[in-house]
């Protein structure tokens, strides 16, 4: 049987993944998840403008966040909110408010482009278009196959990495039971090049679309898809270890 192996979550967008051993799964996903995100003037800034951002470790609890940066710098505070803005989420819109404090500037010095930060007026809306992501660690050996190279599930920032499944034997699951919780599968997710980037890093060490396309092709419109969204019909908590049962 599937069990969950990993969970991987981030409340800043973009930045270092967290490993929690269980969350609680909402009609919104996990609602904490990418509550934050980065602007350069009115646009959506992430990884694919700068890989290195993945080597900061947000923290984020009680109305306050905190960031450290790669050689121990820390920048925390109570989060206060300022202006409204609606950010393009690739043709979605998502409406937050800028963060006053300290963090703006401190990630604009390591990225070196002036950058601000907002919090989503609504939980779950700096996430994708649906709601969680789920990729079988099978489906990455398949690739490291054609690679021959090892690739690391975290490359693809997925919420739920799963043992136990055939190579991308989740694209043909309906409606799936994660530990409490039932989601129904919502298509493949298109992938970009954040993916050739290390995931401690940033920095690009192997070409994973390359290898998608040579043995998965191009789906119709262009896409390069691996692993598969997921929207939420039973809310519920899932954990490290538990089963995956597609229904």
């Amino acid at each position: 049987m599937a069990t969950v192996t990993r969970i991987n979550v981030t409340p800043v967008k973009g930045l270092g993944l967290q490993h929690p051993d269980e969350v609680e799964l909402t009609a919104r996903g996990v609602e904490a998840n990418r509550r934050y995100y980065l602007i350069s003037g009115w646009r959506l800034f992430n990884g694919k403008d700068h890989g290195p951002l993945v080597r900061i470790a947000p923290h984020a609890e009680n109305g306050a966040l905190s960031l450290r940066f790669p050689g121990g710098r820390e920048v925390e505070g109570e989060v206060e909110l300022g202006e409204a803005v609606t950010t393009n989420f690739w043709g979605r819109r998502v409406t937050g408010r800028l963060v006053r404090g300290p963090w703006a500037d401190a990630l604009s010095d390591y990225a070196a482009t002036a950058l601000q930060l907002v919090r989503t007026d609504e939980p779950g809306a700096g996430c994708d278009v649906h709601v969680g992501t789920l990729l079988g660690r099978a489906s990455c050996e398949r690739l490291g196959a054609e690679l021959g190279a090892e690739v690391d599930g975290r490359r693809f920032r997925m919420l739920f990495e799963l043992d136990g499944t055939g190579a991308h034997e989740e694209d043909a699951w309906g409606r799936v039971r994660i530990g409490d919780a039932v989601v129904r599968m919502a298509g493949p997710v298109p992938r970009c090049a954040v993916t050739t980037q290390d995931p401690d890093s940033g920095v690009r060490s192997l070409d994973t679309l390359a290898g998608i396309k040579s043995y998965r092709g191009l789906r119709e419109g262009g896409t390069l898809d691996f692993g598969v969204y997921f929207d939420v019909e039973e809310p519920g908590r899932v954990r490290l270890g538990d089963p995956v049962e597609p229904l």
